[in-house]
């Protein structure tokens, strides 16, 4: 062909066709040697044997990809301490928590397993199950209470040796656990809130219900009114994908704080893959030899493990107990008639009966019988709607607002 003379039609056509011919013929070699390749050698024959020789590349290609693989699937098993190896764990960590002059928790779904609300990352978690195609079941969370964990954290709070909560999880159970506003930074939202963005700071209204029931990804409001100016109330549920600003609940602003002074990170349940994607939580800006100690709390392989003092290969509730104990501190037990959820929650208005059909935390007996009278009206219908599980599929396209 002459330099610079452009190809013909047919040309174009035909150079397209060969290239997929070529590559269709790579693919097909490819998966024969993938099928070689999962015959032990003894069973090889000759042929075999020659194209495995003459093919390298795609079985060095091949064996990369089956050890990402054998990797990925070591990192998402459950791996248990022994337990007089995690009682030793424990003993060593409550010693860290006794010395620690700024502790800071973050917790992650492993936490609100024993209330019935399943994780992210486990083995039947919201992500596991929808990377592998298959639905998520309908979650009742009023039905859910704080943990021993929640609890647990709760007293430590209280007695001066937790000095704040960073928390991944919308559940709401810390909060209902009686641990201060002022000391939890939920960075993903809480179910039981909303919010008028228009007023200036922010007007909050806590509910009994879940208040995501008609919020989706990228898709906020609630469709209920600002008692006082009017405007539309959004959640507070920061999605994938989705960057959180709002001042409460999410209180980014203590969060970092806790984290520039905290000399120990104590890790509850998290993955953690979303966590360190917040560099100000690990204050990765200082010298590694003055960053936190870390210690972590997981049944799972984290990115975090490398670099942490002591990890603990254990169920959050039976580290705590265990560490609760070491503490000599008693785990108080978790008493709806002290809920602050009931003393918090603004009721709604008579124009606003029937804005939700979420079923609500039931008060203690003869709390609210307003509350009582909204329950016995919500039907028992399907779930529908709501925070939980949402935005979580990778390759979501964004939907445009109704």
């Amino acid at each position: 062909m002459a330099a610079g003379r452009s190809l013909s039609r047919s040309e174009r056509k035909a150079a397209a066709r060969a290239e997929f011919l070529r590559q269709e013929e790579q693919r097909e070699r490819r998966r024969q040697v993938s099928r070689i390749l999962h015959k032990p050698a003894a069973e090889r024959s000759p042929d075999e044997a020659v194209l495995l020789s003459g093919s390298q590349e795609i079985v060095r290609d091949l064996e990369r990809l089956r050890k990402k693989r054998e990797r990925l699937r070591r990192r998402l098993e459950e791996v248990c301490d022994e337990p007089e190896e995690l009682k030793k764990k424990v003993t060593k960590l409550s010693a860290v928590v006794r010395a620690a002059k700024h502790l800071i928790i973050y917790t992650g779904a492993g936490i609100s397993t024993a209330a019935s609300i399943p994780d992210y990352r486990g083995p039947n978690g919201v992500w596991t199950m929808l990377q592998k195609g298959r639905s998520i079941r309908a979650a009742d969370l009023s039905e859910a209470e704080p943990t021993l964990t929640h609890m647990s954290i709760a007293c430590l709070h209280k007695h001066k040796l937790v000095q704040h909560v960073v928390s991944q999880n919308c559940d709401g159970l810390h909060l209902r656990s009686g641990l201060p506003r002022e000391a939890l930074s939920e960075l993903h939202g809480n179910m039981y809130i909303e919010v008028c963005t228009s007023c200036t700071p922010n007007r909050e209204y806590v509910r009994v219900f879940d208040v995501t029931e008609r919020t989706a990804l990228h898709r906020h409001h609630t469709g209920r009114m600002c008692h006082k100016c009017g405007a539309q109330l959004r959640d507070t549920i920061v999605h994938f994908g989705e960057k959180g600003t709002l001042q409460q609940p999410l209180n980014w602003e203590a969060a970092t704080e806790a984290a520039s002074k905290a000399d120990v990170i104590l890790c509850l349940g998290s993955s953690l893959k979303v966590l360190k994607k917040y560099p100000h939580l690990w204050c990765m800006s200082k010298p590694p030899r003055h960053r936190p100690k870390l210690y972590i709390v997981n049944l799972q392989w984290t990115p975090k493990d490398d670099l942490a003092a002591l990890k603990l290969h254990g169920k959050c509730d039976d580290v705590m107990k265990l560490l609760m104990d070491e503490l000599g501190f008693p785990i108080p037990r978790y008493e709806r008639t002290q809920d602050p959820i009931f003393s918090l929650a603004v009721p709604l208005r008579p124009e606003e009966e029937g804005s939700h059909s979420r079923k609500p935390v039931a008060p203690p007996a003869g709390l609210h019988e307003v509350q009582l009278e909204e329950q016995k009206q919500i039907s028992a219908g399907p779930l529908a709607g709501g925070w939980f599980g949402r935005g979580c599929a990778k390759g979501t396209k964004r939907k445009k607002p109704s």
